[in-house]
């Protein structure tokens, strides 16, 4: 089903939102958005949800199987808007958001769908997951120039680290379980990320409620969605395997002519599998077994 509008869908299109978890991908570019669809379609999404252009293609197995919304720029405010919307519409499911060429990875999710995931999580009293964008890049930029190759992307093994979050309306004090993560290419090239673009932790899975609002650095105005962990123990977190600070990279005339390859001697091949991920603590199991 294809809608023109956001506007349209939310008139027309609320049987999609009915039961999470929904995923929200929005394609800046065309860049991999059919592989990115169908990552999330295998983790057990009720509904995957495409923004995109109208000038884009979707693969013809793809059709029948998301649900297709037309946006001219969705990125930046418009896309944090159609999230809100979204979240004001639907109360009270899992959502989920990304960008194309970007693919969710939690523990173990290839035995385990992302319903049961969230089922557990539910059962630990939390509303919002901690995901960290962990950047892929090609390993020859010569061969690749954009930088995106599935086949042989490569991440950072090393170099991601935490810094306190400060409460501004508090005297500066460190929020309570609420850090800011560094790392990947944001920290290796950072002379080319402004510095409020430089952290790599988003909420990138949480349950709707009334007046839960989106921020534009990917936390919410609700701070207990934006804690890592609950008081008690330590929660689930995931990641989001993404291409988009390499293709942003490469893709800039001001950073592209001063980056000849983002390999170095800490990357290494992605596996394309959550126990790497887990064995480099790019994200933690909790009490999720």
């Amino acid at each position: 089903m294809t809608y023109d509008s956001l506007e349209q869908f939310l008139q027309t299109g609320q049987e999609h939102l009915a039961k999470g978890p929904v995923a929200l991908i929005f394609a800046e570019d065309d860049v991999e958005v059919d592989s990115t669809l169908r990552h999330h379609l295998s983790l057990g999404f009720k509904a995957v949800i495409a923004f995109m252009p109208a000038s884009f293609e979707m693969a013809p197995d793809l059709v029948d199987r998301c649900q297709r919304v037309t946006m001219d720029r969705p990125s930046g405010p418009p896309m944090r808007d159609t999230v809100n919307a979204i979240t004001k519409a639907a109360p009270d499911i899992w959502i989920y958001y990304c960008f194309n060429a970007e693919y969710l990875f939690f523990p173990f999710c290839e035995t385990r769908g992302i319903g049961e995931m969230l089922t557990f999580h539910t059962e630990e009293r939390r509303d919002a997951m901690l995901t960290y964008v962990i950047d892929l890049y090609a390993a020859d930029l010569y061969q690749t120039p954009n930088a995106v190759a599935l086949d042989t992307a490569q991440l950072d093994r090393s170099g991601y680290y935490a810094l306190a979050r400060l409460d501004a309306d508090n005297h500066n004090h460190p929020r309570e379980r609420q850090l800011d993560f560094f790392g990947g290419l944001r920290w290796r090239f950072e002379e080319h990320i402004p510095a409020n673009r430089r952290k790599i932790d988003r909420i990138s899975i949480f349950r709707s409620k009334p007046d839960l609002i989106l921020n534009e650095d990917f936390t919410f105005n609700d701070q207990e969605y934006n804690t890592y962990a609950c008081p008690w123990h330590n929660n689930l977190t995931a990641a989001v395997c993404s291409f988009r600070t390499a293709k942003a990279l490469k893709s800039n005339p001001g950073s592209t002519f001063d980056i000849q390859q983002f390999s170095w001697h800490n990357s290494v091949r992605f596996e394309w599998h959550s126990r790497q991920l887990l064995d480099l603590g790019l994200m933690e199991p909790g009490q999720w077994f």
